[in-house]
């Protein structure tokens, strides 16, 4: 059992990545704003294309962003269970893997993801983004840190 425990981060992910988007549709309105500090927001956004909202304006695209990240998660989770990685690299694909699971569970469900995370800056907004990005983006700097500092696979 401790040789697959870092498989606990996916459903640890993706509940609070659910819970958190069901949050903000339970209590905000789309496209409803509270601000926070002066630099973040909460906000009910929905992104209908890929990342950053890229081709949500196309039909087509919404077939690719079921498509092609399901393909990935197939990759990734035969990569994350079947390769021999060093832990650290495992760990931060099994990220990776978990962001992609919450968000595509969205694009299935819904046709679209809810983000909700705003930053902004003097008139400057980073996209909106949630639970789900955040562990994508800690899984891929995980991974290039190992890739960076020298840890190789076996």
């Amino acid at each position: 059992m401790q040789r697959y425990s870092y498989l606990l981060i996916i459903p640890a992910v993706f509940v609070l990545d659910r819970w958190t988007k069901i949050l903000i549709g339970d209590h905000l309105a789309y496209l409803e704003s509270i601000r926070v500090t002066t630099y973040l927001n909460i906000v009910h956004a929905r992104n209908m294309g890929g990342a950053f909202g890229i081709l949500s304006q196309h039909g087509a695209g919404r077939l690719v962003f079921l498509v092609v990240p399901l393909i990935i998660i197939s990759g990734l989770a035969w990569y994350v269970l079947f390769k021999a990685l060093p832990f650290s690299q495992r760990l931060s694909l099994t990220f990776v893997l978990s962001g992609a699971i919450g968000n595509i569970y969205d694009r299935i469900a819904y046709g679209y993801v809810v983000d909700f995370i705003d930053f902004s800056y003097k008139g400057y907004s980073w996209p909106a983004f949630n639970v789900a990005d955040m562990a994508i983006t800690f899984g891929i700097g995980l991974w290039l840190c190992c890739h960076i500092f020298g840890q190789k696979t076996r």
